[in-house]
């Protein structure tokens, strides 16, 4: 059985707007990533899912629940060397290649920064070494070492931030959207490149999107959220055949086909929340419907779901 790096129990990200108003960006989600997978994590836009990603790596400090990495809760607290040795073992890739760069920094500078911050190498030519190496590993080339950010495009910013996360060899990288800003013939190659990385340096994936036709390509397993909650979480084949939450259907509902005729004629499943009401005293949670596969349900949906 594959070994448990991450664990994820009853998470909770509130944030207070101004009283009484609060907002329950993530209400209570639990999962665990397993070392050397993809678990995807998809949903509309406003749901969690980044919020989820900023929570685990700490760029906001959780409101409740655990995040348990190697056995270590995050968010417990940490001594300055605790917490810089954790940074290192978690990385993150951002959504916007446009922003997550500084535009007054070289490449090279962008790319060490976390280098220099671990004492990595001990010479300015092992620096240099180490940028070349990693800006050849994404598919970029050592004469781009001492351009600016905007001498390049999305795609070829995107690759610089893949080789920033890489820079302090990381065991887990989050991943917030990182294709969602790019051309459809550029996305392909980003996660290309991702899959392959993972097979060469064994790192475990936390892939945040909302396409979910790349989400299958590049995901072992796949968690829906929607309004904060996880609503079913599965392997990623097993999702896609058998989805049994509503909101789960409505959204592969949506995936375009290649096919104008049958685009034309295919019914799409609109998720209404109204029509699932419950009761005060039926308590929801996730629930395993078969092996693997959990549905956050109530006790008679759950049999329900288990007899399909």
């Amino acid at each position: 059985m594959a070994e448990k790096l991450l664990e994820i129990k009853n998470l909770k990200q509130h944030f207070n707007v101004g009283k009484p108003n609060m907002v329950k960006a993530v209400d209570g989600i639990s999962f665990d990533i397993y070392k050397g997978e993809t678990l995807g994590l998809v949903g509309e836009s406003g749901c969690g899912k980044s919020t989820t990603g900023r929570s685990i790596i700490r760029l906001y400090d959780a409101t409740d629940g655990q995040v348990n990495y190697d056995g270590v809760n995050v968010h417990g607290k940490k001594s300055a060397k605790d917490l810089k040795a954790f940074n290192r073992k978690m990385q993150m890739i951002f959504q916007d290649p446009y922003a997550s760069l500084n535009p007054r920094m070289t490449v090279a500078d962008i790319i060490a920064e976390g280098i220099d911050i671990h004492g990595l190498v001990k010479t300015k030519k092992e620096r240099m070494e180490r940028v070349y190496e990693l800006l050849e590993t994404v598919g970029l080339n050592k004469e781009h070492a001492n351009r600016y950010p905007h001498e390049f495009s999305g795609g070829q910013r995107q690759r610089i931030g893949i080789a920033r996360a890489l820079a302090v060899d990381p065991e887990f990288i989050i991943a917030d959207e990182p294709i969602s800003a790019l051309d459809v013939s550029i996305q392909a190659q980003v996660v290309n490149l991702m899959k392959k990385l993972q097979r060469e340096k064994g790192l475990t994936y936390l892939f945040i999107a909302h396409d979910l036709s790349m989400v299958k390509y590049i995901s072992d397993r796949i968690g829906v959220m929607y309004f904060g909650k996880l609503v079913e979480l599965a392997p990623a084949n097993e999702l896609y055949n058998n989805p049994i939450h509503p909101y789960t259907q409505s959204l592969l509902s949506a995936i375009p086909l290649p096919d104008p005729e049958s685009e034309r004629t295919r019914q799409r499943k609109a998720y209404d929340p109204a029509v699932h009401q419950y009761s005060d005293d039926e308590q929801l949670e996730m629930r395993e419907v078969s092996p693997g596969h959990f549905v956050y349900c109530s006790e008679k949906e759950f049999k329900q779901y288990s007899v399909k």
